[in-house]
């Protein structure tokens, strides 16, 4: 098959409003096992929702949006589900960014000769394909927003904020997380953003020169502690682990470290495939987090589910609800003073 031929039919991204879940999640709620466990973190976050003073975080890792969770993210921001994101450089930039420039995720197959993608340009998620011209795209865009800023140090969630303000005028597709953040003032921190296509461009964006834009995690790490500061309530709602995780979930203890008086995060929900048994913290439970200081055991629910599977039944049915409707906005972004953007 040649590359046109592989890159044939696209990921089709699942829509929440389209699909009602609550009669499966109510009915899950009686079974056991997994299905139980889906059917209580959904009856956390729809907690988390209706808590009029809790703050949302949502932490993202993993490929769940180039394998069709992409657009519920972004209605979760659009429909006042959430109030901050933490997530890999990946979702951001390879995945969400990358679509609302025009590109596709497509359907494809493990099973596979990886030499003659290598050889036909196109990149493999499992069995998802990227088209890796298209993604050297993403890193130019990235490169050329970089070269339109101010130099100076930024955090990864004024970088990605600027990302943002440049699609409102240049997307192809409205439905990005990335805007729907930078519309509802939603904070998105990357704090391992380099390991990303915004990674291969913004080195474009430095070679050569003195003067140039760059990313500090540290700054990353103080503005979203402030957050945590802001929130009298808090919770998280993480799809997989790793650094977004351990991200958020450490804002508490930062805040401790400075000299305040924080509570932990009172609700959480973590859905992973991840072992407990390597000590590793994607796959540390919840109740582990809370001997750091950094999690509630009230209210907390680990899912040991692969995301695609389990996360639209448990946001569609929260959705459903309604109770979103009744929120109010906390627009975090509108706190950090960021410099004025240019016209892009």
């Amino acid at each position: 098959m040649d590359k046109k031929e592989l890159l044939r039919e696209k990921v089709k991204h699942f829509d929440i409003k389209e699909h009602d879940a609550r009669p499966i999640i109510s009915a899950m709620a009686g079974m056991s096992f997994s299905s139980r466990d889906t059917a209580r973190a959904a009856e956390i976050f729809s907690a988390m929702v209706r808590d009029p003073d809790c703050t949302v975080i949502l932490t993202l890792a993993g490929s769940t949006s180039a394998g069709g969770c992409m657009e519920i993210y972004s209605e979760m921001v659009r429909s006042n589900m959430v109030d901050a994101v933490v997530a890999t450089g990946a979702s951001i930039v390879d995945m969400d960014f990358f679509e609302a420039l025009g590109f596709s995720h497509y359907r494809g197959t493990p099973f596979v000769d990886d030499g003659k993608l290598r050889n036909l340009y196109i990149d493999r998620i499992y069995d998802t394909f990227i088209d890796e011209e298209e993604l050297q795209e993403c890193d130019k865009t990235v490169k050329a927003i970089a070269d339109t800023l101010s130099p100076g140090i930024y955090s990864s969630r004024e970088f990605i904020r600027a990302m943002g303000a440049w699609l409102k005028k240049h997307s192809h597709k409205k439905t990005s997380l990335t805007e729907a953040c930078y519309d509802h003032d939603v904070p998105v921190f990357c704090p391992a953003f380099s390991d990303s296509s915004a990674g291969f461009g913004l080195v474009l964006h430095q070679e050569g020169k003195q003067d140039c834009v760059s990313i500090d995690s540290v700054r990353d790490f103080r503005e979203l502690t402030e957050i945590k500061l802001r929130s009298p309530v808090s919770g998280l709602f993480m799809i997989g682990g790793g650094v977004p995780k351990n991200f958020a979930q450490d804002t508490v203890v930062c805040a401790e470290i400075l000299g305040k008086d924080v509570p932990m995060h009172a609700y959480a929900v973590q859905i992973t495939v991840a072992d407990v048994r390597d000590g590793a913290c994607s796959g540390s439970t919840l109740k582990e987090a809370s001997s750091w200081g950094k999690v509630d055991t009230v209210s907390e629910q680990m899912v040991y589910a692969e995301a695609t599977t389990v996360l639209p039944l448990i946001v569609s049915s929260v959705y459903h609800e309604g109770a979103w409707k009744n929120r109010r906005p906390r627009r975090f972004t509108t706190v950090f003073g960021d410099r004025d953007l240019p016209e892009f």
